[in-house]
């Protein structure tokens, strides 16, 4: 039995997918983003300390396929045609290597990729300065970052799926 594990590594994806069956429509998006052939198991919010962001490649020669997988996860879903839908992951991370940083994850509607990018990069970074009890204006360096994913619904009505994630690997 698994006790105590903190990754080491972490990597952003996201992904697009359309079915007539809503379940059908996750799993494509999955597929699209490459996260389809793990047991996703959903967090909340931490970044742990000394986790590295690397990039899709890296991270998937690090998990196989069956796994269970930590990430944390947007997902949005429509089958009204020509609805924008959104997910997105934002990260905040301190400039302290020692200290752990936030990631958020914000689903939407009516939001183009770069609004809820920037506004889930908002969310984690509000989260990370007031546990660090950092005003706003500290002039405190944090490095934000996000990966977003909008999508408009299917003009025949078929379920659209939207996904971005933060996925994380040994």
């Amino acid at each position: 039995m698994l006790t105590h594990y903190v990754p080491r590594k972490l990597f952003l994806a996201k992904g697009v997918g359309v079915h007539r069956e809503k379940l059908v429509s996750f799993e494509m998006a999955l597929r699209d983003a490459r996260i389809a052939p793990f047991n996703l198991v959903s967090v909340s919010s931490i970044l742990p300390p000394h986790c590295a962001l690397v990039d899709v490649e890296e991270g998937l020669g690090h998990l196989s396929p069956g796994e269970i997988v930590y990430c944390v996860l947007a997902r949005e879903a429509t089958n009204q045609p020509g609805e924008v839908i959104s997910g997105a992951i934002g990260m905040a991370i301190p400039e302290d290597p020692n200290q752990h940083g936030y990631l958020a994850e914000h689903h939407g509607v009516g939001q183009s990729e770069e609004t809820a990018g920037a506004y889930v990069e908002k969310l984690a970074n509000v989260m990370l300065t007031t546990v660090l009890g950092i005003p706003s204006h500290a002039g405190v360096t944090i490095q934000q970052k996000s990966i977003a994913q909008s999508a408009v619904g299917n003009v025949d009505g078929e379920w659209t799926t939207v996904i971005a994630a933060a996925v994380f690997a040994d």
